[in-house]
Parts: structure tokens; sequence; C-alpha cells
């Protein structure tokens, strides 16, 4: 027992000396993974919301190989938490769980068992020997006080086919965490922006549950060799893992692995919170065979397999997606695979996935509720179940990652012999994963490095032809300084830019001094300097021209011109 789980006085014949309500029925929430309490807690506001008969009180067991951070979350949510030992001295009238291998001690308290995941998908190890075991299904020892939540009718035939006395403790609720997902499909845009997703940027999810057959377990380098193929500008890419996988190896071990991953732009949802915004907000889902994939394929979003275990259990709504979803090939191309993905998926197989998987329709939260209120024997509150969507996370996103840009440049097609215009095709992708793809520059093009002045990686700050900054410079004469201290300061920059009165200024070593303003919109100081660097490399007069810059299928006007 850790020691920050302190005795709870709140029992016994003392108890009412130090209350403050008069509740009626005590409800035990037995808390053993992080897994098991992000599920107890996704539901929990909806269920008892404002009723003080209800006194819920946390039991933290830390009896499974994935204890640990159970007890920051539940204080993190600010719950009372009382030692595994004091159980006895609880005397519930009922425990609610989403892990269904407690310990519990022996007695007729009722025990309601959701599932913290979809259905009974999944082999795991059993923690009581060798072999494995259902994820779901309780010990035989609790099955006589237990009431198993399903989804669908199909769990109630696999139940009967493994044990009929399990079938018989049934309860067919659905799923309430599907319903918060599709509730929140309105806030799909506001999902978008907590990501960093901007306009005309689509949004790559990665998904891995926990184990050797999972997304991270066979490919843990995949995150970072996706941000190397894929452009800077047109995709943002997230990754939401188990909370297993930190819970086992510690989230310092993962953001370790992800290090690089992260410094070229990764967006690492925390897995207490956040991957439901994620599912919600992906274009395409690239996971395995872990319960956030197939939430999200059921959702309707186009889904790519880069792993799928043979833990997986077959007949099962995840075995359907195994057979119907395509499989990433990590030896082609990436960007294109995701292409295909997104422009060959049908609606109509998300909506298969959900009528497999989810099998009473809406009013699983009802259904819950009732079924708690009855298990405690007392009334259901006066007020109607409220239908949350889950929340916009705040999470802490990675800073603009250093890029290798290519450029190719060429007067306008409109008229070549006009020395004012010019077109600059410009593909960014981050230089920290440079090594996971090495693919060559563009044969009739050039290839420079970018950075931001603050980037941490001094190698990469020091190798640059580019350096800018994002904050804007105060005035023209702040704007010259900071360039000309830049390419002081860097020997090898060859390019300075920093925005100034609404436009940038733009030093270049030798003394010109540029000025740059962009029409269209969405223009950062690593992009004009591309525009300029590259005109630069062509031999194209900057002293007043006019380029079309053309990033993925966006197109800018940026006008360049040379200052005395």
């Amino acid at each position: 027992m850790r020691a920050d789980v302190a005795e709870w006085r709140g029992l016994g014949a003392d108890a009412p000396r130090w209350r403050t309500f008069t509740p009626e029925r005590r409800l035990l929430v037995a808390a053993r993974t992080v897994t098991s309490a992000v599920r107890a807690l996704e539901v929990l506001p909806l269920l008892v919301r404002g009723d003080p008969r209800v006194d819920v009180v946390f039991a933290y067991d830390p009896g499974s190989a994935f204890h640990h951070g159970v007890l920051d979350l539940l204080h993190e949510h600010r719950c009372r938490v009382l030692p595994w030992h004091q159980i006895g001295e609880a005397d519930p009238h009922l425990v609610l769980s989403a892990s269904e291998n407690l310990d519990l001690p022996d007695g007729d308290c009722p025990l309601l068992v959701l599932p913290h995941g979809i259905g009974f998908q999944k082999q795991v190890p059993d923690s009581r020997g060798p072999l494995t075991r259902l994820s779901g299904l309780v010990p035989e020892r609790l099955l006589p006080r237990t009431w198993l939540a399903v989804s669908h009718p199909d769990e109630l035939r696999q139940l009967a086919a493994l044990d009929p006395r399990a079938a018989e403790r049934a309860v067919e609720l659905g799923d309430p965490c599907f319903e918060r997902l599709r509730a929140g499909l309105g806030s799909r845009p506001a999902y978008r922006a907590a990501l960093g997703v901007q306009d005309r940027q689509r949004l790559v999810v990665l998904s891995s549950t926990w184990g050797p057959t999972s997304l991270l377990g066979r490919d843990p380098a995949l995150p970072s060799r996706l941000l190397a193929q894929l452009p800077l500008d047109g995709y943002r890419v997230a990754l939401v893992t188990h909370p297993n996988v930190s819970s086992w190896h510690g989230s310092w071990q993962l953001d370790s692995l992800q290090a690089d991953a992260v410094a070229a732009g990764l967006a690492l949802v925390p897995p207490t919170a956040g991957w439901q915004a994620a599912v919600t907000a992906a274009d395409v889902l690239v996971g395995d065979h872990g319960s956030v994939t197939l939430y999200g394929a059921a959702l309707g979003r186009p889904v790519l397999l880069a792993a799928f275990g043979s833990d997986a259990v077959p007949g099962t709504a995840g075995s359907l997606l195994r057979h119907t979803a395509p499989h990433l090939d990590p030896d082609r191309p990436l960007a294109g695979q995701l292409a295909s993905a997104v422009h060959d998926h049908r609606p109509e197989q998300g909506r298969r996935l959900a009528e497999r998987a989810f099998g009473y329709g809406e009013g699983a939260v009802d259904r819950l509720r009732e079924t708690l209120y009855g298990l405690l024997k007392l009334s259901e509150p006066d007020a109607l179940v409220p239908r949350l969507a889950f929340p916009v996370p705040r999470l802490t996103l990675p800073r603009p990652p250093a890029a290798l840009v290519d450029t190719t440049c060429a007067p306008s097609a409109q008229d070549p012999l006009d020395q004012g215009r010019a077109v600059v095709e410009v593909r960014r992708r981050p230089a920290a994963v440079s090594a996971a793809d090495r693919e060559p520059p563009p044969r009739d093009g050039f290839r420079h490095l970018s950075c931001a002045q603050d980037e941490p990686d001094l190698q990469l700050l020091h190798s640059a032809s580019v350096v800018h900054r994002a904050a804007p410079a105060a005035t023209a004469v702040a704007a010259r300084r900071w360039a000309l201290a830049v390419l002081e300061d860097f020997p090898g920059c060859r390019l300075a830019a920093v925005p100034v009165d609404g436009g940038f200024l733009l030093s270049v070593r030798g003394g010109r001094l540029v000025r740059a303003s962009v029409t269209g919109g969405g223009a950062d100081p690593g992009l004009v300097a591309a525009a300029l660097y590259s005109c630069l490399r062509a031999g194209i007069r900057v002293d007043d021209v006019t380029v079309e810059l053309r990033v993925g299928d966006r197109e800018l006007d940026v006008a360049l011109r040379a200052l005395p």
C-alpha cells in the first residue's frame, strides 16, 4: 500500500461526527488499473449527478500489473481514496468497476462490471496463472454477485458459449462511451483546434493498444517514419496509446522513445484524457486491434491497420474490422496509403461496424443509471440524464519543428518573359526525423534547412541556412537589428526572417534587405523565407518580384521588394 493512501476515518459508528451530507447508500468505485479508472470516471458524472443520497467512495486496488498511475489519476480528479484493506469496513451497497479481476472480500454486496473497452474483444494474460483469459469476464468466485454490462446481443451468445451462468448475469446496456463520442461530433472543429490542426491540414491519429502485438509493440518507429514522409503543411500527426503502455513502462520511457517524433511535431495525447477528441477529430486513423481504433472506425473514420494481434477474439466486431479495413504496408510509401484510405473509404463500413459492436441503440446511459439505482435500491432522480460530449482537451502541443525545405523555382507560366513574377513550389518536412526517410532532394530544385531561433537542437540550428522567429519585431529598426545579430551568431546562416509591421523583413548575408508582404493568408516566416531563398538560388532578381507560392493545395502571392 502506498503511503499517500491514508486510512479513512469516515467508517463505522464514528462516521456521523465528520460528515456533511447524510447519504442513504454507499457506492464503492473500485479502481485497479488506469484504464478501468478512466472508464468509471467517464460515466459517474452522468449517473449520480446532484444526488446527495449516494455516497461515492473510491477504493484503490494495487494488485494489478498496471496499477501505476491509478492514484495520480484519482487525485487529479479530487477523489477521496479508500485503502483496499478497508473495503470490508466500508460496507458498500454496490461496487462499481470497469475492471473484472478484483480481489473483493467475501460478501453479498452486488458488483456491477462495465467493460473498459468495447465488449469481450481480446484475450489477455491471466494474473492468476500462466495462461490467458477473456478480457471482461470475472473470476468464477465473483460470478454469483456480479452483473456484467454488455453492449451487443452477440456478447450474450459469446458469454453463453463460455459459461451459461455468465450470460444469466448480463445486463443489456449498449455503450455509454460511444454515445458520448457521438454527442461530440458537433465539437469536431474545437477538438481539431485543440490538436493544433490548421486549415487544409489532415489529422492522422496513430492508435496503439498495449502488448507486443500492438502498433507500437510491432513498430515503435512508425510515428517517426510517418512524420518523415508527410509534408508539414499538409498534415498533423497525433499518437494515442493505451494507458497500460505508460503504466507498465512509465511515461518517461514512452516520451524518450518518441522524442524524435515529438521534435518533428508529433502530438502525444495523454492516455487518461483526450483520446476521445483525437478519434473524433481524425481524418484518418492508423491503428490496431485496440478499442480506440474500433471506436474511431464505428464513428466513420477511415482506418489503416498497422498491426492486428492474434489476441483479438474471432467473431467479434474487431475481427470484422480486421477483414474490412486496409492494412498498412510499412515497406511502401506511407503518404500514398493514407491518401488511398481516405479516398476509398465508404461510410457504410463504419455503420456496419457500429451495428456489430453496439446493438441496443440510443439510451445506454439511461439504462446504466436505471441499473445502478436498481442495484442500490433507490428511485432514480427526477432530472434527466445529461447528454454530455467529452470535453475539449487541454494539450501541450509540440513547437513548430525544424524543417527540411524542398523548393522548385521557375518564371511565371503566364508570361515566362516577365521577370517580375515567379512560381515557387515548397514542400517542408521535419528535420528531426530526416534519417527515417532518406528522400533525395528534388532534381530540378533546391533543399535547405530552416530553423526557428529557439530550436533546442543546436546541431540543427548551427547547420540551418534559414533562421527565423515567429514573434514580430516591434519596429523595422528592431527587425534589422535582430536579423544582423542572427547572421553574426550563426555563420552558416544565409538568410534571417522576422515578422514586422504586418509583413516580413528578410536579411540576406552580404547586406541585402528584402521586405515581403503576403496575400492569401497563412504564411509564416519560414515559408516566406523559402520563397526568397529559392529565387536567390535560381538566379531570379528580387528587387521587385511577386512570387506565386504553392504549398500543397494552397497558393499565396508573396511580394518581394529590395530595400535600400
